[in-house]
């Protein structure tokens, strides 16, 4: 009967122990949510970050909605993602990669990207180009101090 009791406990402790490491792992990564955007209001995204192994800031951006950037009023080109740090400023991440589903006419868009910097703020302006040093004021999409 003893050794029936100490294997359920190690198998316990066991599981206890797996549930505390993926917990742990888990929240490693935090998911926020982009502000309703006034400019394109069916657009819907999240943001994915997490700091890997080397002390960079993994960053995971996908939405779903977006209207081409041709169709924006003046039309743009293309949609840049930003990030806002402490010490760096402003810095451009890059061009999110749009798409429309095979059986479904919503555009998405997605963006994975690693920044050394750890980020405040991610927006998203619409641009004429996509290799710009500087926002426009076109801001489309939009998150809370992070």
């Amino acid at each position: 009967m003893n050794t029936i009791l100490s294997t359920k406990g190690g198998f316990f402790r066991c599981a206890a122990a797996l549930f505390v490491v993926c917990v742990l792992v888990g929240s490693c990564a935090r998911k926020i949510r982009f502000d309703t955007s006034s400019v394109v209001p069916a657009a819907q995204g999240t943001v994915k970050m997490k700091k890997d192994n080397n002390g960079n800031h993994s960053i995971k951006i996908d939405i779903k909605h977006l209207a081409d950037p041709a169709r924006l009023q003046p039309p743009k080109s293309v949609y840049v993602v930003w990030i806002e740090t402490a010490g760096k400023g402003t810095q451009n991440l890059g061009q999110l990669k749009t798409s429309s589903g095979m059986f479904s006419n919503t555009l998405k868009a997605s963006m994975e990207a690693v920044s050394p910097f750890k980020p405040t703020r991610i927006f998203i302006t619409a641009e004429d180009r996509a290799n710009i040093e500087y926002p426009g004021s076109y801001v489309v999409l939009n998150t809370h101090s992070l």
